[in-house]
């Protein structure tokens, strides 16, 4: 039998890796849409008029291997130095138990946000110590799940400050000892909201003249303050007392509570989270219980499930800000859930005595760095301190720095005279011997004699981390299986499709996710000198020139930490040019109904009018009723803010003529870039007329979501725009920063880089065309069985399509939720339930998902079809029956059974696996039970005790 050759190719990534149908599985696809080929599909799907003229091309794609060989030669441009610069970033050892099970396991970094909790039990308790770690260091009562970074953990006090204070006056006080970013991100969120930020000395706060202020602890340079007198001070005129405090600081300090702050916030980065060169870390935000209704973010809580059994929930859900839309003050619908969850286990495996060890260590190290310099004529500052000092050393800055530098340490420049030093977790005897002989002193560090120079006043009385879950046996067995049982409470993408609308949960891959780790990436400091990081600036040049071609705009700013970030950074870009031209009056902003609920907060954060334009009947904007309101507004229009293709998952026809609308009358537009997955390569925002868009790198371009967070949301602007994106005090720039590092979260831009690399423009662009394929496949899979509320053009939809599912509310007593609840039990996330439409649930399964999945998702959909069918004929009973009593647990299945439907239909309805099933480990979670009985940390020992039994 003669050879025959094959024509497969084993390491094309995009077409067998990243993709998930198979050429085969597309063409029957195809078939069931009645159309001959993808092309064709395509053409019906995708107006022409929005088409871009030439094909991406990023040259050869890389395979794995090659993109991993790339990589390395990339990262070999960073030079990892010891960085003592602090101002909030800290070496830290990262305990390979949390590295390998939590950082780089998929169970944990492929899970979205535990909007659904019955699926969310493991990283919702593991979030619930995050709060309760904070709550316990801070000596506040209540903590939310982690916010995206210091300096804006920072902006949201001051914003939820002016919310809660009694206080009527319109300026804020910040003590000069605070990091530079964090001023810097506070006086950019002050400057639209009109509130005037005064900084200084704490002694000089006029606290009649402020609603409130905020100090650092330990200072900038080192400094040590018991800040309860400027407290009580506030507090006598109704104003607010804030506290950016050091985690770590606080195992050996007087915590914030105790000195009457209402608020504290700073980041729990030396908890075992890489710096990243600056990201992402989860900053904290806690304060007194009389103020939880104001704090932004997440908060998790304690319920319980029907059977009464505990169960943990997001609550107080309808206080988080982007939900008030346009009456919103802040845009918070994100976290930084993944890092959260690695500190929230930092404290875990050490506990309280660990982390107190862990400080007394770093102090005592310290403390010997400064006696040998003083022993050495240099006049050392502050006289107390906990891990920072700060030395004077005259015209011989530029040669400590230098010398620092070539023994392979980043030391930090203070004015013209001075050298700051932070010490951290990773310092050794070698460290500080190292730093001796930059300042020319050559002498062995010997003297372990102990000496603290903490002030009595500020020691800490109070225990902290009581809970029996930081006292738990810490051999790394027991760590590993309770990190595992977490995991396995939890439906991750590693288990099942995950088809959220408007999430776009892809695949992440092994190759993308491996160099974060490397030490070249993780351990860079955000502000050591540029010439250390040329690989990192190699990686975001390039990142940003394949951006650019993607979108059709003129350059990105990668600071944005969020979707939601970028979108305030977008505006605030418009913000800006519009007072450049001397039109700063310009602050109406057009926006659709169907618009994102940050899309109206982030307008309200940068000082705009929010005026909100209709839907057609078709779910596509009313171009009447937006060019009668451009017209009416047109000498105070800002601008707009569109999503395309629209939320409703149909590429609009008249975005071009909505672009040319706001231009005609002053305004610049704004395309948010949440669908960009139905764009790349086909289509781009810049060339419809997109002023600026934001790109969540974490949907399109393969971050994952890490059960909440990271994320980043880099902005594309076209040329005009350029001079006004965001600027930073360590690399300048006319505007100010709206995150604490240069590019937000860096260590992250390995990911999105890496997927362009593989994918290789063609690639991308058959990305797309596949994720518009798979939806219309379930589009069409459905139909009959449900309503799909909005098509465009030849009934298509574009990458995710809305499922009406209300009339079952009253054919049925069925409603979203219950449908939701009931995908659980198949084995499945739910869909977007009642966004941007009530009732309905929005999918969008992405190009990963094999026909497989997105069969064994149809089945399910359809089988829940025919259990409604059966209640709407009176087969089963209209109150119980397995839609309201889902999802069912292994204990509902070894329980007595009284139901008046089989075990087998309950526990494994079609699409469930029956050897790999996934079990929901509690019964529906009771929301309104929640929200009544407010808990917020860990319940205490008799709680477990009781569930026990």
């Amino acid at each position: 039998m003669p050879f025959t050759p094959t024509d497969y190719l084993p390491y094309d990534f995009a077409n067998r890796r990243h993709i998930g149908p198979s050429p085969s599985e597309m063409e029957g696809m195809l078939k069931v849409l009645g159309v001959a080929d993808l092309n064709q599909l395509i053409d019906e799907t995708v107006p022409k008029s929005i088409r871009q003229d030439k094909p991406l091309d990023f040259g050869k794609p890389k395979s794995e291997r090659e993109l991993l060989h790339h990589m390395r030669r990339t990262a070999s441009r960073n030079k990892v130095l010891t960085s003592l610069i602090g101002q909030g970033y800290h070496g830290t050892v990262t305990p390979p138990a949390i590295q390998r099970n939590i950082l780089e396991n998929p169970a944990w970094y492929t899970a979205y946000t535990p909007y659904q909790p019955e699926i969310s039990q493991g990283r919702l308790e593991a979030l619930l110590n995050f709060q309760t770690m904070v709550s316990d260091l801070t000596g506040l009562e209540i903590a939310n799940a982690s916010l995206l970074d210091e300096a804006t953990a920072a902006a949201e006090a001051m914003t939820m400050a002016q919310r809660v204070a009694k206080s009527k006056a319109r300026a804020f006080f910040v003590d000069e000892n605070c990091h530079p970013q964090n001023i810097a991100v506070m006086r950019t969120r002050a400057a639209p909201l009109d509130i005037e930020v005064i900084v200084g000395a704490p002694e000089e706060m006029q606290a009649d003249k402020v609603f409130g202020a905020i100090f650092q602890y330990p200072g900038t340079h080192g400094h040590l303050r018991d800040f309860s007198n400027e407290i009580a001070a506030l507090h006598e005129h109704k104003a607010i007392g804030i506290v950016i405090a050091d985690p770590l600081a606080l195992t050996l300090l007087k915590e914030p509570g105790a000195m009457g702050a209402d608020i504290a916030v700073g980041s729990t980065q030396r908890f075992g989270v890489p710096v990243g060169y600056g990201g992402p870390h989860a900053a904290y935000i806690a304060t007194r219980d009389a103020y939880k209704r104001a704090l932004p973010g997440r908060i998790v809580g304690v319920s319980v499930d029907s059977h009464g059994n505990r169960a943990y929930r997001l609550s107080l859900q309808t206080r988080e800000q982007h939900i008030r839309r346009e009456k919103a003050t802040s845009n918070v619908c994100t976290a930084q859930a993944l890092l959260a969850v690695m500190a929230s286990m930092y404290a875990v495996f050490h506990g309280p005595k660990g982390l107190k060890a862990i400080a007394q260590r770093i102090h005592r190290k310290t403390v010997r760095l400064a006696r040998g310099l003083e022993a050495a004529g240099f006049h050392v500052e502050p006289g107390d301190f906990f891990d920072t000092i700060t030395v004077d050393v005259g015209l011989l800055q530029r040669g400590v720095l230098q010398s620092a530098v070539r023994e392979g340490v980043n030391l930090r420049r203070v004015g013209d005279t001075r050298i700051g030093i932070t010490l951290d977790e990773r310092t050794r005897r070698a460290t500080v011997e190292a730093v001796w002989r930059a300042f020319g002193i050559v002498m062995e560090d010997r003297d372990f004699s102990p000496e603290y120079r903490l002030p009595e006043a500020l020691a800490r009385q109070s225990d902290y981390l009581t809970h029996p879950i930081f006292h738990m046996n810490r051999a790394e067995t027991e760590m590993m299986r309770y990190m595992r049982r977490l995991a396995d409470r939890d439906l991750a993408l590693d288990r099942a499709m995950i088809p959220l609308g408007s999430c776009t949960m892809k695949l992440n891959s092994a190759a993308e996710m491996m160099p974060v780790s490397w030490r070249e990436f993780s351990l860079l400091h955000p502000f050591a000198p540029a010439d250390q990081a040329e690989g990192y600036r190699e990686m975001i040049d390039d990142l940003n020139a394949k951006l650019c071609e993607i979108t059709g705009y003129a350059a990105i700013s990668m600071q944005p930490n969020s979707g939601a970030q970028g979108e305030y950074a977008g505006l605030l870009t418009i913000s800006a040019w519009h007072r450049a031209q001397g039109e700063g009056h310009r602050r109406v902003c057009l926006i659709p109904m169907s618009a994102h609920g940050t899309n109206p907060a982030s307008a309200h954060m940068v000082g705009w009018d929010v005026v909100v334009v209709k839907s057609a009947e078709n779910g596509d904007i009313d171009v009447e009723d937006f060019r009668a309101k451009a017209e009416k507004h047109s000498d105070t229009l800002a601008g707009c803010m569109i999503t395309y293709p629209s939320t409703h998952g149909v590429f609009e026809e008249t975005v071009r003529e909505v672009c040319e609308i706001t231009h005609r009358h002053g305004g610049q537009v704004y395309i948010d870039g949440a669908n960009l997955n139905a764009m790349v390569g086909l289509s781009r925002p810049g060339d419809l007329g997109g002023d600026v868009s934001h790109l969540n790198l974490h949907k399109t371009f393969c971050i994952p979501h890490g059960g909440g967070g990271p994320g980043m949301g880099p902005i594309g602007v076209k040329a005009h725009l350029v001079p006004h994106l965001p600027g930073h005090p360590e690399t300048g720039g006319t505007e100010g920063p709206v995150s604490a590092a240069p590019y937000g979260s860096p260590s992250l831009l390995p990911i999105s880089w890496a997927y362009c690399l593989m994918m290789g423009g063609a690639g991308l662009t058959q990305a797309t065309r596949v994720a518009i394929l798979n939806a219309n496949y379930i589009a069409k899979r459905l139909e009959g069985a449900y309503d799909v509320l909005y098509k465009g053009r030849n009934n298509r939809v574009a990458h995710e399509c809305i499922l009406d599912v209300r009339p079952f509310a009253d054919s049925a007593g069925v409603t979203v939720d219950d449908i939701a609840k009931r995908l659980m039990d198949c084995g499945f996330h739910a869909p977007t339930m009642s966004w941007p439409v009530a009732g309905t649930l929005m999918v969008e399964p992405t190009e990963s998902e094999t026909r497989a999945e997105l069969d064994r998702f149809c089945d399910a959909m359809l089988a829940i079809r025919e259990e409604i069918r059966d209640i709407e004929e009176g087969r089963m009973d209209r109150d119980n029956n397995p839609l309201k009593n889902a999802p069912h647990t292994m204990e509902d299945l070894v329980r007595d059974w009284d139901r008046p439907y089989t075990r087998e239909q309950g526990c494994f309805p079609p699409g469930a696996f029956r050897v790999d099933k996934y079990w929901p480990p509690v019964n529906r979670v009771d929301n309104a039970y929640g929200d009544r009985h407010l808990v917020c940390t860990c319940p205490p020992l008799g709680d477990y005790a009781e569930a026990a039994e």
